[in-house]
């Protein structure tokens, strides 16, 4: 596809690829797979679609311009990023600064200057790449918090383009954003989308009152995520639309592979290496401080030093894939969950017998569905989190109606998944009662929670949230 030809753009900081350079210094791609690709692949391929992301390895010359690279039918549209760049924007400012600014700051933001120099810097190189690939009047799908600033200055390269922008993380309250030192510049350049589009209504409102005081902007609130009707946001002589799109998963595809004997011959087999437990609980996450999995790991020791829960037939897995090993903050929390599971082992496992199983690396998505099907119950204890979507993955795995879900409610899925066991992840006790709960319940309490669970997880998937998405923004942009 010749520059200028992409009818459809998506601009995320990763590729759904891989590119991998190889002994004899030929390139390789490999396919990422992902729910968000999943859901826009059709889209891609019917209106000449591109992706424009970096491909997961620092390259020193960031002004050389990468040839797209076609992958089955789709278009990948590199953007180089060297050392410096990871070093900067990606561990820095986004990882180090917003990331937890946005979620709640559980951990103490850094603002350094040098870091926001280099987030400028990287978003101006992915708005002009997007700018060189997008067709006349093209649809422009900007993806997450490493990419705020993209919108307004695609709008001042090309402004012929619709322009959306979802943010995939919490938008923080008011009185938190407002520390910030360049809270303006963040709010200006989400601004220059047409649509933008957070998980939950009360993210959407966060952003309309800061427009409002910032930049002292005329606005409507609305019912943003009500039905499709939005808040607006006076832009100059724009009017930004402002509203709620929760995220969601391929359901019926986990649906059916759970339900393939494949899977539930594997479930079968962890559970008979585990020694065959009368229960399993299980945490699936990315190893990160707003996860919450010291506070489940805390809460599952205390029932057993209580001895509310017997540790001969009860063991927990903890799924925890490595992430961000390089910031301080994460390798704290390594040394410290593995400090924890090490002491509920020390006292109340066997040698032959670990209470608590942890795996700190990578699952295979196979792998993963049979560990879903095996636990009678999910611990999704997170602090803060956007959405999650391991929650929804569970609930899709369980045809047979068994299993139980234990979910904060700081999470996106709370508002959803309203039949599973909601907790307050700060108040230990209640995670315990939840957890003994969840369980103890009856079968026919349990099918009739699950029942519920599925019904909204197989109806609001993936798809749907893409496509209400951008029906709204064909409605918005131009």
């Amino acid at each position: 596809m010749a520059d200028g030809a992409a009818e459809f753009v998506v601009v995320a900081n990763r590729l759904p690829v891989d590119q991998a350079t190889e002994p004899d210094g030929s390139v390789t791609w490999t396919r990422s797979p992902g729910g968000l690709v999943t859901a826009l692949e059709p889209l891609l391929r019917r209106r000449r679609g591109a992706w424009v992301g970096w491909p997961g390895i620092a390259q020193d010359d960031t002004d050389v311009i990468d040839e797209p690279v076609q992958l089955e039918d789709i278009e990948m549209r590199p953007v180089r990023l060297n050392t410096d760049d990871l070093v900067e924007y990606y561990e820095g400012f986004s990882n180090a600064t917003l990331w937890p600014l946005y979620h709640d700051v559980v951990v103490k933001p850094q603002y350094h200057r040098v870091w926001w120099d280099r987030y400028l810097a990287v978003n101006r190189r992915f708005a002009e790449a997007t700018a060189r690939c997008a067709g006349p009047g093209a649809t422009v799908w900007v993806q997450d918090y490493q990419l705020q600033l993209v919108p307004k200055m695609l709008r001042e390269l090309r402004p012929d383009l619709t322009i959306g922008f979802f943010m995939h993380i919490p938008f923080p309250p008011v009185e938190l954003f407002m520390q910030l030192p360049w809270r303006t510049e963040i709010i200006e350049g989400l601004l220059g989308a047409d649509l933008v589009g957070f998980h939950l209504p009360g993210g959407a409102q966060n952003f309309i009152i800061l427009a409002r005081k910032l930049l002292d902007a005329e606005t409507s609130r609305g019912s943003v995520g009500v039905r499709n009707r939005f808040g607006v946001v006076q832009n100059g002589d724009r009017a930004v639309k402002v509203g709620a799109f929760p995220i969601s998963i391929d359901s019926a595809d986990l649906d059916r592979l759970s339900r393939g004997r494949e899977a539930r011959r594997r479930a079968r087999t962890l559970r008979a290496e585990l020694g065959n437990p009368s229960k399993v609980l299980l945490g699936v996450d990315r190893l990160d401080y707003t996860k919450g999995i010291d506070v489940r790991l805390r809460a599952f020791a205390e029932l057993l030093e209580e001895g509310r829960v017997d540790p001969a037939d009860t063991v927990l897995i903890q799924l925890a894939t490595p992430s961000r090993e390089r910031v301080d903050a994460y390798r704290l929390l390594r040394a410290e969950i593995e400090r924890q599971v090490g002491r509920i082992n020390g006292d109340f496992g066997s040698v032959a017998h670990p209470v608590v199983s942890y795996l700190h690396r990578p699952v295979p998505r196979e792998d993963l569905i049979s560990f879903y099907v095996a636990a009678d119950v999910m611990l999704v204890t997170a602090q803060r989190d956007g959405m999650n979507l391991v929650a929804k993955e569970y609930v899709a795995c369980h045809g047979d109606l068994g299993g139980a879900l234990v979910l904060s409610e700081f999470t996106g899925a709370a508002a959803e998944l309203r039949q599973s066991y909601l907790v307050n992840p700060h108040d230990t006790e209640g995670v315990k009662d939840a957890i003994e709960a969840a369980l103890n319940q009856t079968p026919e309490e349990g099918r009739a929670r699950m029942r519920a669970l599925r019904r909204q997880v197989l109806t609001h998937d993936v798809d749907r949230w893409a496509m209400a998405f951008l029906s709204a923004l064909d409605r918005s942009g131009g």
